[in-house]
């Protein structure tokens, strides 16, 4: 490969081909220890051991890319007392570590809240920490916009 500077990309599982899906399936099954070898894992997901070995050090679960990762949300919240203390408390609960918070003036009952948020020390991986957000009362939308 040539100096060329790597790009990555977030993508939804949906689009992707079996090949990759199955890899990320086959690595976590490693991981927890539901299979001991890559023989067995490969052999669990019905995938062959080449295309594991093509995509295995290329593709990875989003909790695993966003560990150690400086990441940033995008809220729309109703502005109502308690919505950002509560997304706040949340966030704190799994440990994670808010470095900024912006928030605009509320329109039309609206406000928008950007979050930068430290994940090293999280013991809750981020798409769950964005589901359990997104339930929150009065939390329209949340959305990663960046990572670091």
């Amino acid at each position: 490969m040539s100096k060329k500077e790597l790009r990555y990309f977030l993508v939804q599982e949906d689009i992707l081909p079996e090949a990759i899906l199955k890899t990320v399936m086959a690595k976590e099954l490693l991981l927890r220890g539901e299979a001991n070898t890559v023989n067995e894992a490969v052999e669990k997901v019905d995938l062959s051991r080449s295309a594991f070995y093509k995509y295995k050090d290329k593709v990875f679960p989003f909790h695993q890319w966003s560990k150690g990762k400086i990441v940033t949300l995008a809220l729309l919240m109703e502005h109502r007392p308690g919505v950002l203390s509560t997304v706040l408390n949340i966030i704190a609960s799994v440990k994670g570590s808010i470095l900024t918070i912006n928030q605009n003036l509320p329109l039309q009952g609206l406000a928008n809240a950007t979050l930068s948020i430290e994940t090293a020390e999280m013991n809750q991986d981020l798409e769950e920490l964005l589901r359990i957000i997104s339930e929150v009362t009065g939390v329209r939308d949340v959305r990663l916009v960046g990572q670091n």
